[in-house]
């Protein structure tokens, strides 16, 4: 997944940045936006998908304090993480269920 990181103005620095996801939609958008916006640095956090034609992601993040590019990291390692959690516990409820339905057989 390719990002670009679109540079801001003279007047911005790295608080404040809009990072382009080539390829993804509003299916990360969506669950990175929700993780990040808990950061209590973090200010503002939005995204958008310009068109649907483009398969490009808009994500904006403007900190508080610290730099943006850092909560994208966060933001990304905790989205992972959380990714991680569901799936384990997900395999786990569903080996109990199989193993009831073999001894209801």
């Amino acid at each position: 997944m390719p990002i670009t990181q679109l540079l801001g103005t003279k007047d911005t620095n790295d608080s404040c940045r809009t990072f382009i996801f080539q390829g993804e939609g509003h299916t990360l958008g969506n669950a990175l936006r929700c993780v990040i916006s808990g950061y209590p640095d973090v200010e503002f956090c939005a995204y958008t998908v310009p068109h649907p034609m483009e398969h490009s992601m808009h994500f904006r993040i403007q900190m508080k304090k610290g730099r943006a590019v850092d909560a994208l990291k966060r933001g990304l390692e905790d989205l992972v993480a959380v990714s991680d959690h569901i799936l384990d516990e997900f395999s786990r409820e569903k080996q109990a269920f199989d193993g009831r339905q073999e001894l209801s057989t």
